[in-house]
C-alpha cells in the first residue's frame, strides 16, 4: 500500500522535480517507510512506500530489465506469484519478489490487456518509453483511489487530491453539479469530485496518456450478475469456496496482520476464517448506549479465539476529530461512520500494519434492508402504469398525512425515481428551498435520476433488486463505502484490504437468483446459509444494523448543535445555500420536530471542507 503521483508535460518544458516532491511529500502518510522518484525530461514519477511485501527489495518506481518500462502502483495483487511464475516460464527476469514487478512484466507480454490476468486492488501508472505513453489503470470495484487533471499544460495524477493541490493545477471552484449530486448521495459521485478541474478514474477503467495531449479513457471491467438455476447447496459451496481461498490470498504480507470486527456477519466471516489460517487479532469500536457494537464484537471474538480490542468512542472524542477526517477525505463524504473507521484504524495500527475487513458483502450478496421494499410492495406492483402515476401525483401534491402515505406514495413511484443508492438525504423539491440561485443551476446541473439513469436503462432485463444493486456497486460503493475505508486507514499507514471484492468471489455471488438474497424475512439469505457452522449461530440470523452513530441524539443537544450551527450558517455558506432555511432545520430538529441529522450533518461536513480546501 502506497501513493502514487505524477506528471506528464505535453509542451517542451521539463519536469520540476521540486514540484513532484513537494506533491509526494503532501501524502506521506499513505508510504511513510520509503520514497523514491523517477524522472525522464517531460515525465516525472513519485512514490512513497507502506512496506508490505518484499520489505527489502520491492521499491518504487520499478522498471523492466532495460529501463524502458516504469511503474508505480497502490495496492496488493494477489495472484502475483502465479503470474510470476507464467512469466519467468515466458522468459522474463525478476529482480525482486514484490507483487509490483509482475505488473511490468505483464505489460511487456501483454500491453494494456494486463489488467485482465490482475486479481487484487490497485491504482498504477506506466511509463512506456519507447511508445512515448502513460497508460493508467483503476482495479475492478475501484478499493484504490486515482485522481487526476488534464489541461493544456500536461497530465497530473494522484492518489490523493491534496497531492494534485501540491502541484499548484487544482482550480479552487466548484463543480456545481458535483454540490448538487452530493446533496442527494452524501458524496460526489465518480468520475467527478467537488473540484472543477479534478476527476477521478471510475473503477474498472483504464487511460491512455500520449505525449499530443491524447487521452483516451475505456471500460474493461463491469459488474454483471446472471443468475443461474442451480441448488442451493452449490451456492453455498461456491462461496465458501471462494471466500476461503480470496482470505487466504488477502493474508499474504510479510507484515502483522489483524481485522476489523463489528457485530455483523460480513467481517466476522472474514475474522472465522482468517483465524482458520493463523491466531488473529481483532479491531472494534462502538458508542456509548444500546447499540453498543463492542459487546457483540467482544463475544464474537471470544467465540472465535481470536486477540481483541475495543474502544468506545465518546462524544467528545469523536467530534474531536472530525476535522482530521475531513481533511483526509479530499472530497466531501457525508457519512457519520468514517469518523469511528478513523478511530478503529488508529487502534488497529497500535498492533497490526495490515486489516482485513467486510465491506463489499452487502453489494454483492443483497444486504441492505432496503433491498427487501421491492418485496413488500408487491401487492400493489399488478396496477397500471397509468394509474400509478396519477397516485403519485396525488399523494404529492397532498398535504394530508395519514398511516401508510409513505408506503403507497413508494409504491406508486418508479423505481428509477425512489431509489438512488443507500443514501438520498435531500430530494429534488428541498434542494429547490436549500439552494442559492436554484433557478440559475437547475437546467445546468440537472437531477440526481440523471446520474442513475445510465445503470437503470442498463439493467432493465433485471428484477428490482438486482438493480437496486447494481446501482449501490456502481455508485454507493465507489463513492462512500470504499472511498472512506481508503482515506481513514491511509490516514493512519494501516492498509485495508476486502477479500469480499475479489473477482472470484463475485463470480460465485453473481449467479445466485434473487430469491436465494432476499428470502426467509433477511438479507444475504445464501451467504448466511453458506457462513453455517463457520461463524458463530447468534451472528448467522443477526439483522443488519450499520455503523450506529448517535448524530440525531448528539445533535439535540444545544451545547453540542450550538458548534455545528455556527459552522453551518459562517458568510461564505450564503452563496451556496439559504441560511434562513438551515437555521429552520436547526432549530425544527432541537425541538424534535423532525430528524433533520442526515441534513444537517451534509451540510457541516461540506462546510467544513470548504473552509479547509476552498478558504484557506
Amino acid at each position: 500500500m502506497c501513493g502514487i503521483v505524477g506528471l506528464m508535460h505535453f509542451n517542451e518544458r521539463p519536469v520540476n522535480a521540486e514540484v513532484l516532491v513537494k506533491m509526494t511529500e503532501t501524502i506521506v502518510h499513505r508510504g511513510p517507510d520509503d520514497v523514491a522518484y523517477h524522472i525522464d525530461d517531460r515525465i516525472g514519477l513519485g512514490f512513497r512506500r507502506l512496506s508490505i511485501i518484499d520489505v527489502v527489495e520491492g521499491r518504487q518506481p520499478c522498471s523492466n530489465e532495460d529501463r524502458t518500462v516504469w511503474l508505480v502502483f497502490n495496492g496488493e495483487i494477489y495472484n502475483y506469484k502465479e503470474l510470476r511464475s507464467m512469466l519467468m516460464d515466458k522468459g522474463h527476469r525478476f529482480s525482486s519478489q514484490s507483487d509490483s514487478e509482475t505488473i511490468v512484466h505483464l505489460y511487456e507480454e501483454y500491453g494494456e490487456d494486463c489488467v485482465d490476468y490482475l486479481r487484487g486492488m490497485f491504482a498504477f501508472a506506466i511509463w512506456d518509453a519507447r511508445k512515448r505513453t502513460l497508460f493508467a489503470a483503476r482495479d475492478f470495484f475501484g478499493i484504490k483511489p486515482l485522481y487526476y487533471i488534464v489541461d493544456q499544460e500536461g497530465f497530473v495524477f494522484a492518489s490523493e487530491i491534496k497531492a494534485l493541490i501540491a502541484s499548484g493545477r487544482v482550480k479552487k471552484t466548484i463543480r456545481m453539479e458535483s454540490l448538487v449530486a452530493y446533496l442527494t448521495f452524501q458524496y460526489v459521485p465518480q468520475p467527478n469530485t467537488m473540484y472543477s478541474n479534478v476527476h477521478q478514474l471510475q473503477a474498472g477503467h483504464c487511460m491512455r496518456v500520449d505525449f499530443d495531449g491524447r487521452v483516451r479513457v475505456s471500460k474493461y471491467w463491469s459488474p454483471i450478475f446472471e443468475p443461474s438455476e442451480r441448488s442451493m447447496n452449490d451456492y453455498i459451496e461456491d462461496i465458501r469456496a471462494s471466500l476461503h481461498n480470496s482470505v487466504e490470498l488477502h493474508m499474504q504480507s510479510d507484515v502483522p496482520r489483524g481485522c476489523f470486527l463489528s457485530s455483523g456477519i460480513d467481517s466476522t466471516a472474514i475474522a472465522a476464517h482468517m483465524n482458520s489460517f493463523e491466531s488473529i487479532r481483532t479491531f472494534s469500536v462502538g458508542f456509548e448506549g444500546s447499540n453498543n457494537e463492542t459487546i457483540i464484537a467482544g463475544k464474537t471474538a471470544f467465540e472465535l479465539g481470536t486477540y481483541h480490542c475495543d474502544h468506545i468512542i465518546l462524544e467528545e472524542e469523536y467530534f474531536g476529530s472530525v476535522r482530521k477526517t475531513v481533511w483526509h477525505q479530499d472530497d466531501p463524504v457525508a457519512d457519520p461512520s468514517a469518523v469511528a473507521l478513523y478511530h478503529v484504524a488508529c487502534l488497529a495500527k497500535e498492533h497490526v500494519t495490515v486489516v482485513l475487513s467486510g465491506e463489499g458483502a452487502d453489494e454483492l450478496f443483497g444486504g441492505y434492508r432496503i433491498y427487501r421494499e421491492p418485496n413488500s410492495l408487491r401487492a400493489l406492483s399488478w396496477l397500471p402504469s397509468m394509474w400509478k402515476r396519477m397516485m403519485q401525483k396525488i399523494l404529492t401534491d397532498t398535504q394530508w398525512s395519514f398511516t401508510g402515505k409513505n408506503y403507497l406514495l413508494r409504491a406508486f413511484t418508479p423505481l428509477e425515481q425512489r431509489f438512488f443508492g443507500n443514501a438520498n438525504i435531500f430530494h429534488e423539491d428541498a434542494k429547490q428551498d436549500l439552494l442559492t440561485n436554484w433557478e440559475s443551476w437547475f437546467h445546468k446541473v440537472g437531477k440526481a435520476s440523471d446520474i442513475t439513469k445510465k445503470f437503470y436503462h442498463e439493467s432493465v432485463h433485471h428484477d428490482p433488486v438486482t438493480r437496486m444493486q447494481l446501482i449501490d456497486l456502481n455508485l454507493w460503493l465507489t463513492g462512500d463505502i470504499l472511498m472512506k475505508a481508503d482515506k481513514m486507514t491511509m490516514a493512519h499507514s494501516l492498509e485495508l484490504r476486502v477479500p469480499f471484492l475479489d473477482k472470484e468471489v463475485f463470480e460465485a455471488a453473481r449467479k445466485i437468483p434473487v430469491r436465494y438474497r432476499i428470502a426467509a424475512g433477511t438479507t444475504k439469505y445464501a451467504l448466511r446459509k453458506a457462513m453455517e457452522g463457520i461463524v458463530p449461530d447468534f451472528i448467522v440470523n443477526r439483522p443488519k444494523l450499520g455503523f450506529p452513530v448517535p448524530i440525531r441524539d448528539w445533535l439535540r443537544r444545544k451545547e453540542r448543535m450550538s458548534v455545528i450551527r455556527e459552522q453551518l450558517l459562517v458568510p461564505s455558506m450564503s452563496q451556496y445555500f439559504q441560511l434562513p432555511y438551515v437555521e429552520r432545520m436547526v432549530q425544527d430538529h432541537l425541538a424534535g420536530r423532525g430528524d433533520y441529522s442526515r441534513k444537517l450533518w451534509v451540510l457541516y461536513i461540506f462546510s467544513l471542507w470548504h473552509e479547509m480546501y476552498m478558504e484557506q
